[in-house]
């Protein structure tokens, strides 16, 4: 007979073996069906492999959550009933300068109540809950959820869970929960990731546009594109930087944070099927030696196809559009919007960086008046020129024409008494001059500077009818290109694009149109810009670095602390043009009042 501690251990075996084996099976059984789907994609009779691609299969374990059910909301029929979130399936996370980004397949409409953020505990071995910053949407049918970075001691393979019967604390977890979930793959760092891939659609085109941090190349020259692919995946990339049945092809631009690389044949016959293939980048190296390329960038991007309007000719596109990148500037954008459409701006897109204030109210308002604004969620910090790339990628099977610019600048057409006065859609009248030009593809507007002009707050009236005093000389440019004609490569420096060959831009004489920059607002403005700059080459105020660069104001430090005769700084030559253009055009007849004013409402 067994002795009663044989039959003890007997007993723990058959409680803890069918779990393990259970693992074993659907992992074993996720890798058999991943290869047999991925084999009949790229060996069907209509999806050729490309000539000049690459098949590198790797078997790897499955990242699939693995957590108890309680935490996912997937537990019992009484446990999901009282769950708003029954199943929440994270695609993706990223490790940012100030919070942790988690990538989610569920689109969730904001503001989320009762959704934790789930930390795990690598010491105590325990589940800490705490409830998330934000919730934003991405890519039309997705979501991003931004969590608390983690604690000391804790890992960053953070999850979510729809919160039940208001539970929030710790929670402890059995060992055979926790050591699956440490099993996850690494999170990656923002400095050192692969954040978009886009396709680049159309009848001349047909290539992937990937975005990436930690390419470390020359910021405004083009990279040998020789020395770089791409690798196309099913799965995730592991800490090892393997996938799951990677296709590899190679790279034909880069620049800045952009690469662009062929695409495999399977993916050119079938676009719409590409949206769940994740694309990472890596350096090439001696084809002679096995191995001996750089491991790929960890990466957090899907293909995505931004060409929302397939087949659309270029007689049926607007002849104008208008990108900008923002943060929390929701009370300048009424002012901006309303004003160049009356100058003949017909389509708007809006780079949302991280705003927290009321930027979708002003947007949602906005197109009930029958505007034509899109926004966007763009998370990443120190981008605008990748940003900006990416916008000319969407505004090019809509736009002929894309203005490039902020909400504080504003295009003007100045004039002489005796001159005619510009007026409605002038300066979409400008740039169809040029339309079908075979020269020019870029219009150049140089930038007044505008200062505090002796106020300490801003202007009820906005910044077109408060600021009024300015810097004598101009300062850079502003540009309108037309995005179907720009490099392969994208390159840009934010105030213009390098263009295709054989195409050049054109300078606009100063006494024709400018641009007027309200740059140097009443303090309580401008001192949001030393929370931080979106441009990727620009320091930011705070950092003690470049400190006579064009890009900071002048005998300003890296402390947001009011100078004394701030108000009066920046003020050379007043100039009311264009507010005195504003208020005859815009002002209501009877109160005075502009448009866009808060007291109009």
């Amino acid at each position: 007979m067994d002795s009663p501690q044989r039959r003890k251990r007997k007993q723990q075996a058959r409680i803890y073996k069918p779990a393990y084996a259970k693992f074993l099976s659907v992992r074993s059984l996720t890798v058999c069906l991943s290869f047999f789907v991925f084999v009949l994609f790229i060996s069907s009779d209509r999806l050729p492999i490309h000539k000049g691609v690459s098949i590198r299969p790797v078997l790897r374990t499955s990242t699939l959550s693995l957590l108890p059910a309680f935490l996912t909301g997937n537990g019992d029929a009484d446990a999901t009933s009282k769950s708003q979130y029954p199943r929440l399936v994270v695609e993706g996370r990223v490790l940012m300068p100030d919070h942790l980004m988690l990538i989610v397949s569920t689109k969730l409409t904001p503001p989320v109540d009762n959704l934790d953020c789930v930390y795990y505990d690598l010491v105590l071995e325990q589940v800490v809950l705490k409830p998330v910053l934000s919730v934003d949407e991405y890519h039309q049918f997705k979501s991003i959820v931004r969590c608390h970075l983690p604690p000391l001691n804790f890992s960053a393979s953070v999850n979510l869970r729809g919160r039940q019967r208001g539970r929030l604390g710790s929670v402890v977890v059995e060992r055979r929960d926790w050591l699956l979930r440490l099993n996850q793959s690494v999170v990656p760092s923002w400095d050192r990731v692969v954040y978009e891939a886009v396709l680049d659609w159309n009848a001349h085109t047909r290539n992937v546009v990937v975005f990436a941090k930690g390419l470390n190349l020359k910021p405004h020259r083009e990279a040998d594109a020789r020395k770089f692919r791409c690798h196309f995946s099913l799965t995730d990339f592991d800490q090892h930087h393997r996938g799951l049945f990677v296709l590899t092809t190679q790279a034909i631009a880069a620049a800045q944070e952009t690469v662009r690389c062929l695409l495999p044949r399977s993916i050119l016959n079938n676009p719409d099927k590409a949206k769940d293939i994740r694309v990472t980048v890596g350096r090439r190296g001696d084809d002679n030696v096995e191995g001996a390329d750089d491991a790929p960038l960890p990466s957090i991007a899907k293909l995505q196809n931004v060409n929302s309007h397939q087949g659309k000719s270029n007689t049926g596109k607007y002849e104008l559009c208008a990108c900008t990148m923002l943060w929390n500037q929701a009370s300048f954008l009424r002012e901006w919007i309303i004003y160049h459409a009356w100058l003949g701006i017909e389509r708007w897109f809006i780079y949302d960086n991280n705003s927290d204030d009321e930027l979708q109210e002003v947007i949602d308002e906005l197109n009930l008046q029958d505007y034509n604004i899109t926004r966007h969620a763009w998370p990443w910090v120190k981008t605008q020129e990748a940003g900006f790339s990416h916008c000319a990628l969407r505004a090019k099977h809509e736009c002929k024409w894309l203005g490039l610019f902020d909400v504080d600048e504003f295009f003007y057409f100045p004039h002489d008494r005796g001159q005619d006065v510009p007026g409605p859609n002038s300066l979409r009248a400008l740039v169809m001059n040029y339309t079908d030009s075979p020269t020019y593809a870029e219009i150049r507007t140089v930038c007044h500077s505008y200062g505090p002009s002796g106020l300490t707050s801003s202007p009820s009236q906005g910044v077109t009818g408060g600021y009024t005093c300015r810097l004598e000389a101009p300062e850079r440019h502003k540009s309108i290109v037309r995005p179907e004609l720009l490099h392969t490569t994208l390159l840009n420096a934010v105030h213009h694009f390098r263009l295709q060959d054989g195409y050049r831009y054109l300078d606009l004489p100063e006494s024709k149109a400018v641009v007027n920059h309200y740059k140097y607002q009443a303090w309580d403005t401008f001192k949001a810009k030393f929370f931080r700059r979106v441009s990727t080459y620009v320091t930011n105020w705070q950092d003690d670095q470049n400190k006579g660069s064009k890009d900071r104001a002048p005998g300003l430090g890296t402390e947001a602390i009011e100078p004394s005769n701030w108000r009066l700084q920046f003020c050379e030559v007043w100039d009311t043009g264009l507010k005195n253009f504003v208020m005859a055009n815009f002002a209501d007849s009877a109160s005075g009042f502009l448009p866009w004013e808060r007291s109009h409402a």
